[in-house]
């Protein structure tokens, strides 16, 4: 337990960079996936073939290969990336992608009459979308989409991999010093920590969604606009 307390400032550092990098992921996956999940479920069908197209790649392809790609790939195009953010656009990619099968299938688990009445009260498709299959899908999509954003969370460990100095790497590096310098392997204390750290925050995250879920099933139904 004194290691963790001799190296709390770094722990914390690492901690920090985590947070940071999951509230960027998260929020980079939330608007991408709203935004792909509404286009692919209007009637042009070649919007629809473009979202499927980037759904199928970024799907296709492993989470780590896709975060290495960013990394590597982006600066032979000129994108000259820091860890911090080739770690968010290649987790961010992934889970727009992911987060987009989520929110189209909320969308369309809505019954078509619900579309139809709309549409027969004159609501243009935004309107649509907002007051009347936005609020009807949303149980639909939270418990889903939940999982994915805590298994976001948990991949940002893999930032480590190209240089982020997120949480894991930071416990990893106190595990490798006090290995060398003081000849003991504190690593059961050290991810013993990390273990209860990332549960805690996926166990937040989870509680959220579930307050969230329960607060929009209370939630009354809000009037809809008048159309002049």
């Amino acid at each position: 337990m004194h290691i963790i307390l001799e190296n709390w400032r770094l722990i914390a550092q690492g901690l920090s960079m985590t947070l940071a990098l999951a509230g960027a992921v998260l929020l980079c996956t939330t608007v991408i996936s709203l935004a792909l999940g509404v286009l692919a479920t209007l009637p042009n069908r070649w919007v629809r073939a473009a979202i499927h197209g980037y759904v199928e790649l970024f799907r296709s392809i492993p989470l780590i290969v896709n975060v290495f790609c960013v990394f590597f790939v982006a600066p032979m195009f000129g994108l000259d990336l820091s860890p911090f953010v080739a770690a968010t656009v290649g987790l961010s990619l992934w889970g727009g992608a992911n987060g987009a099968v989520v929110v189209s299938g909320g969308i369309l688990s809505v019954p078509p009459h619900q579309w139809k009445s709309a549409a027969a009260l004159g609501l243009r498709r935004w309107q649509i979308y907002r007051y009347v299959i936005g609020p009807q899908s949303v149980g639909a999509i939270l418990p889903a989409y939940t999982g994915l954003l805590t298994l976001l969370v948990q991949s940002t460990s893999l930032g480590a991999l190209i240089g982020v100095s997120e949480f894991l790497k930071v416990n990893q590096n106190i595990i490798e010093r006090v290995t060398v310098m003081q000849g003991r392997n504190p690593a059961f204390e050290i991810y013993g920590l990390v273990l209860i750290v990332y549960f805690i925050v996926c166990s937040a995250l989870s509680a959220l969604s579930r307050h969230l879920e329960r607060r929009l099933q209370r939630e009354p139904v809000r009037s809809l606009p008048q159309q002049g």
